[in-house]
């Protein structure tokens, strides 16, 4: 397959023997696209003039050169290591020697009948499409009329009533071990609170609590280049296994998934065909937006800010805090590592966190109180 993260552009080959390789794209002898090699005997054969290369990138066969040269052996294609992992292929591509510990999300740790995986191609910058899903405020909006008979999204009753009952929360940012607390506050009565509280793992992680039992859902927003990500749509649950219902739900694009054009990672609404928008159920009040879908709805407002948004014009709010901390945590973090410090978010421990929801005394501190809510990983957490 041919992939492109970080503006690099490789390929990804399962070898004869299954060893994962993820090598720069191009042939060390006439820059010929190694896509159309083939994938033969433990290595991926250029079809121009036969060079071949196996997963670590080292070329392993130079027809046209006697092997005592010592040609073939000084030849090298740039190769990074790649895992399996809870049905994703996750690469490393920072410094040999810093390479951390294999990816601990809690959704990459219960079984595969407990978690659905999508991956769709977003048109805009990653950051883009990482605030949408850390903006608390939009779905009142967005996603009004949309979530109601959604599977995935639908809200208990108990959740509904405190939402309506406080339509003016507070947005809380806080932060955390591996990034964020994106926390949205409202009054329950005179003495508590009623947290939803999404989690950001720097980089390119956001989890948002559940309503009710409904799965866990969660994004990853992977650069592609400046103007263009991989978005991996999560959903799982940690104390039981999806049902039919909702595995089917999310493989015909409902809740944060989107339906695909067959073959591709392509959406089947996007940008050239106006994302399928109906004017007619935005006026019936079927869709506040127009479009269909909720992770479709999400793109269509991404994408429709260009593919980098010049944020020299925008006029952020009260509302905007868990955006504006989240940048200045990233911009912190980049200037950290360019210093040699390590990147924040590797630790095992703080990327296990989980978003949560709850119900606690207003005394109660944010960081306790998810503290307290995460101490049951059996089940969904409402703490009253």
């Amino acid at each position: 397959m041919r992939v492109k993260l970080l503006g690099e552009c490789l390929i990804a080959f399962r070898d004869t023997k299954g060893g994962l390789g993820l090598i720069e794209e191009f042939c060390a002898h006439r820059g010929v696209s190694l896509w159309f090699g083939r994938n033969e005997e433990n290595g991926i054969r250029c079809p121009y003039h036969g060079w071949k290369y196996d997963v670590t990138g080292q070329c392993v066969d130079l027809p046209s050169e006697p092997e005592e040269s010592g040609v073939r052996k000084g030849i090298r294609l740039k190769s990074y290591p790649a895992i399996e992992c809870a049905g994703v292929i996750w690469a490393y591509l920072g410094p040999a020697d810093k390479k951390p510990e294999e990816p601990a999300y809690e959704w990459t740790r219960v079984p595969p009948a407990h978690r659905y995986v999508s991956k769709r191609l977003q048109e805009s910058n990653y950051l883009q499409a990482m605030e949408g899903a850390l903006d608390s405020i939009h779905s009142g909006f967005l996603h009004r009329h949309s979530v109601a008979d959604d599977p995935l999204l639908k809200r208990d009753p108990s959740s509904l009533a405190m939402l309506l009952a406080d339509r003016h929360p507070k947005i809380v940012p806080t932060v955390s071990p591996a990034g964020l607390y994106v926390a949205t506050r409202r009054d329950v009565g005179t003495d508590r609170y009623y947290w939803r509280v999404t989690q950001w793992l720097m980089p390119c992680f956001s989890f948002f609590p559940p309503y009710g039992d409904n799965p866990y859902g969660g994004h990853a927003f992977v650069p592609i280049d400046d103007g263009r990500c991989w978005t991996f749509s999560i959903d799982y649950h940690p104390g039981r296994a999806l049902t039919g219902a909702e595995r089917e739900a999310a493989h015909s694009g409902r809740g944060i998934h989107v339906p695909l054009i067959e073959g591709s990672f392509i959406p089947v609404a996007n940008k050239r065909n106006d994302y399928l928008i109906d004017r007619a159920a935005q006026k019936a009040k079927k869709t506040f937006s127009g479009v269909l879908g909720v992770g479709v709805q999400d793109a269509a407002i991404q994408e429709s800010m260009g593919t980098i948004q010049d944020r020299t014009r925008e006029h952020l709010v009260s509302s905007d805090n868990g955006i504006v901390k989240t940048r200045r945590l990233l911009m912190d973090a980049a200037s950290a590592v360019a210093r040699g410090d390590a990147p924040p978010g590797l630790a095992p421990a703080a990327q296990g966190a989980r978003a949560v929801s709850m119900v606690v005394p207003r005394q109660m501190s944010l960081p306790d109180a998810v503290a307290m809510a995460q101490k049951d990983p059996a089940k969904t957490v409402s703490a009253a």
